[in-house]
Parts: structure tokens; C-alpha cells; sequence
């Protein structure tokens, strides 16, 4: 059998245009979830093993403003190549397989040159962003030699999050899971030589960091190499093609504008976090730590729908498109009320895995409760800008998402915050945003979108 009517055999079993819509969106949530699960705890492990071994100054500086910046440039990245995801889905779901291999291919070697870029700013910029971010003196040498360490291997982490985006494009989302279960042992192992028996500090956590992270690239550059199937890659052909990166930035690029927003945001809410001292720097550490439970679950959920709609808009399957959005929402909803219980009852206790400095803890606790409750009004968002990702509706949802979040945030951030200086006043800029972006997002997506609702409604009507 030749390789394209091999491709096109397995596509041809393709359960997420086919199968049932719950069903195939939960098969394909879990290990994207699990994998973020897996991702945020080799993060957390710095965190917890640098703050109970090292101190609470370490603790500020591996996980709040180094955190910002590094999902400033990193976020911008995996925003664009979200949008090679959308193209490979698409293709795949249409049964184009040369066009599956061109686009992972270019999409490979731009991770390569994206960072390389990466690296060269993050290690020279270092030292000149933390000290614009108002960093305190007592973190700002940890910060700084974390940050710059971390960019030194952070190609490892742009051809992990490609390859597996590449993966998850095609349905598979086990895969990347296992890398990063892999991954997430390393980095475990090493923290715990470097940090507590080799007393390396700072400098050991984001040794561990990079090395696990290599170890990722590598497994899923492995099998991205042994496949048979279309998205088979080989690294002699590993190049730009102009026309292929176009699409791919055509819609990607919006994505990374988005999250160079949110993360510009943030960094201004981590300067105005870090005016309020090295205890409360530290609390919105740990929180940051906490709440990535909820990050995981809707951003999987968005994957998810946005691999599902590409698919099956790439396979003509528009109603199932409209009943899939409908169906993930509803989980989206249902998860998001259950995490919320658990963690408002539960989760300040999560702060005593961080540290035991009785300060933290206060202002740690105060914080989470009151951010969890809020957190049923971000899901439209995830949900809703994935959905018209999958369809490459990009440009709209940026724009509603960057004024309706992100500049909406700084606005409060530079009116409100110089009047009542708290941490209450500072947080509270999360729930007014996602509010306000949700309902903007809900009459764009219903009546204005690629997937409005009189579109369906006509849809239907012609197909009778």
C-alpha cells in the first residue's frame, strides 16, 4: 500500500468527524489535560522545593516575575504555532496529506528559529525586565540568573510544544502526555539532586527545568520521525516554506499577539504585586501555583474544541461543529463548578506544600478565596475563541480579548490601584475583565462569527 493510501485509510477511521461528540471530546481532553497536569508539576517542583529548602526569596524569584516575563516570549511562540495546529487539523480532516507534511515540516523548523530569537532576548533582556518590573533587590539576582538559565534551553521547549501540537492536530493527544509524564519525572529527580543534595539553589531549579524539557523535545521528535503517516518528519527536509508559514502565521499570529497581551497585562499586575512586598510576592507565587488546576482544565478543554472544530470544518461537517461547541461548553461549566467547590474549601491548606512562613499563608489564602469563585465567568472565553480558532476566525476574537482583557486590566491596574494600594484592589481586576470579555464574546460568536447562528440556521435550511 503506498504511503498516501495508507495516510488515507487511517484518516478514513478518523473518530473526531465520526464518532460520538461527548465521547471524542473527552478522549481527547484527558490526555491534554493529564499533559498539562504532568507540565504544571515540574513547575510546581521548583516552586516547592526551592521555597521549603531554599527560602521565600528564592520562592518570589522562580515563580513570579520570572514566571511573567518567561510566559511573555514563550506565550507569544506557542501562540503562533497554535496556528499550525489549526492548519495540520484541517488538513488532516480534508485528507490532504502532502499538505500535512509541508506544513509540519515548516512548522518544525520554525521552532528552531523561533528559539534561537527566544534565546538571545531572554538571557540579554534578563536583567533590564525585572529591574523595569519594579523587582525587589532581595529576589532580583535569584530572578535574573533563573531567567537567563532558562533561555539558554529554551529551544527544547518550543520543539516540544510544536511536535506535540503537531500530534494533537492529527487526534493523537496520548503521546505528548507520556513525553511529558517523562519529562516531569526528570525534572522531579533533578530538582531534588540539584536543590537539596547538591545545594545549587536557584541555579539547580532551572537546571532541571531545561533538561527535562530537552527530554520531551526529544521523545516527540522520535515519533515524529518513526511514523508512517503523513505527518511523518525528516529532518533533511526540515525548512520555511514561505507560502506554508504564511498560513500558519495568518492565523497563529493573532493567538501570539493575544497572549503577548494577557502576558503584558500580567506584568503589569506583577509590578503592582511586587510594590506590596516579598510576603505578598510570594503568595501570589503559590497562588499562581494553585490555580493552574483551573488553567489546565479550560485550556485543555479549549484544545480540545479547537482541534475537534478544525477537523471537522476541514471535513465539511458544520453542524457537528455547532453541537461540539455546545457539548464542550457544558463540560467546560460543569468541571469549573466542581473545581471551584474544591478549592475554596480545600485549597489553603495546598499553600503549606509552598511554605510554612505564616505571612504567606494569610495573604495566599485571602487571595484564593477570593479568586476562586470568579472563575466560572472566564469559560466563554476558552471556549468560544477556540471554537472560532479551529474555523481560522483569529482576528476579531484577538481584538475582543485584548481590549476587553487585557487593556481593560491595565486601565484598572493604573486608575484604581494608586487609590487603594491592596492586593484585593489589584486582583480584582481578573473578574471584572473576564465579565466583560465573556458577554463580548457571546454576541460576537452568535450573531457576528463564521459560526453564528442564523449561518446554522441557513445551513440547515440548504442541506434539506
Amino acid at each position: 500500500m503506498s504511503q498516501k493510501s495508507r495516510t488515507q485509510s487511517v484518516m478514513g477511521q478518523n473518530q473526531i468527524t465520526e464518532g460520538v461528540i461527548w465521547k471524542q471530546l473527552l478522549l481527547f481532553f484527558f490526555p491534554i489535560l493529564f499533559g498539562t497536569f504532568f507540565q504544571q508539576l515540574y513547575n510546581t517542583a521548583d516552586a516547592v522545593i526551592v521555597g521549603r529548602f531554599v527560602g521565600k526569596e528564592a520562592l518570589a524569584a522562580v515563580g513570579g516575575p520570572t514566571g511573567t516575563l518567561i510566559n511573555l516570549l514563550v506565550g507569544f511562540f506557542v501562540g503562533l504555532s497554535s496556528g499550525a495546529t489549526v492548519i495540520i487539523s484541517q488538513f488532516y480532516g480534508a485528507k490532504q496529506p502532502d499538505r500535512v507534511s509541508r506544513a509540519v515540516h515548516t512548522s518544525i523548523a520554525f521552532s528552531i528559529v523561533g528559539g534561537i530569537v527566544l534565546m538571545v532576548i531572554g538571557v540579554a533582556g534578563a536583567p533590564w525586565a525585572l529591574s523595569a518590573m519594579g523587582t525587589p533587590d532581595d529576589i532580583l539576582n535569584h530572578a535574573v540568573l533563573y531567567m537567563r538559565i532558562y533561555f539558554l534551553g529554551v529551544i527544547g521547549n518550543l520543539i516540544y510544544n510544536m511536535g506535540a501540537g503537531i500530534l494533537r492536530a492529527i487526534g493523537d493527544s496520548k503521546r505528548p502526555l507520556y513525553f511529558l509524564i517523562a519529562s516531569c519525572f526528570t525534572n522531579i529527580v533533578l530538582d531534588i539532586v540539584f536543590v537539596v543534595y547538591l545545594h545549587m539553589g536557584v541555579m539547580g531549579a532551572a537546571l532541571a527545568t531545561i533538561i527535562s524539557q530537552l527530554v520531551s523535545a526529544v521523545l516527540v521528535i522520535i515519533v515524529l520521525m518513526k511514523t508512517k503517516e503523513s505527518y511523518h518528519l525528516i529532518p533533511r527536509s526540515v525548512r520555511l516554506d514561505l507560502d506554508m508559514l504564511k498560513r500558519i502565521i495568518q492565523i497563529g499570529f493573532p493567538a501570539g499577539l493575544q497572549s503577548v497581551m494577557y502576558s503584558a497585562s500580567n506584568v503589569i499586575i506583577q509590578s503592582s504585586v511586587n510594590a506590596l512586598g516579598t510576603d505578598t510576592i510570594a503568595a501570589w507565587t503559590a497562588y499562581g501555583k494553585i490555580d493552574s488546576v483551573f488553567w489546565m482544565i479550560i485550556n485543555a478543554f479549549g484544545i480540545s474544541v479547537t482541534t475537534f472544530v478544525g477537523q471537522n470544518y476541514g471535513a465539511g461537517k458544520k453542524d457537528r461543529v455547532h453541537k461540539g461547541v455546545r457539548v464542550c461548553l457544558a463540560m467546560s461549566f460543569a468541571a469549573t463548578f466542581l473545581l471551584s467547590v474544591l478549592l475554596y474549601c480545600g485549597g489553603s491548606y495546598i499553600y503549606l506544600l509552598f511554605t510554612t512562613d505564616a505571612a504567606v499563608i494569610e495573604k495566599g489564602t485571602e487571595i484564593l478565596q477570593y479568586l476562586v469563585p470568579t472563575f466560572f465567568t472566564y469559560v466563554c472565553i476558552e471556549i468560544y475563541s477556540g471554537s472560532l480558532r479551529g474555523v481560522g476566525d483569529c482576528w476579531i476574537p484577538m481584538i475582543i480579548t485584548c481590549l476587553g482583557v487585557c487593556a481593560l486590566r491595565v486601565v484598572w491596574i493604573w486608575a484604581a490601584v494608586p487609590l487603594r494600594p491592596t492586593i484585593q484592589t489589584v486582583i480584582f481586576s481578573y473578574p471584572l475583565t473576564w465579565v466583560i470579555t465573556s458577554i463580548l464574546f457571546f454576541f460576537y460568536f452568535n450573531w457576528f462569527s463564521k459560526l453564528k447562528k442564523h449561518h446554522w440556521y441557513g445551513f440547515r435550511r440548504r442541506n434539506r
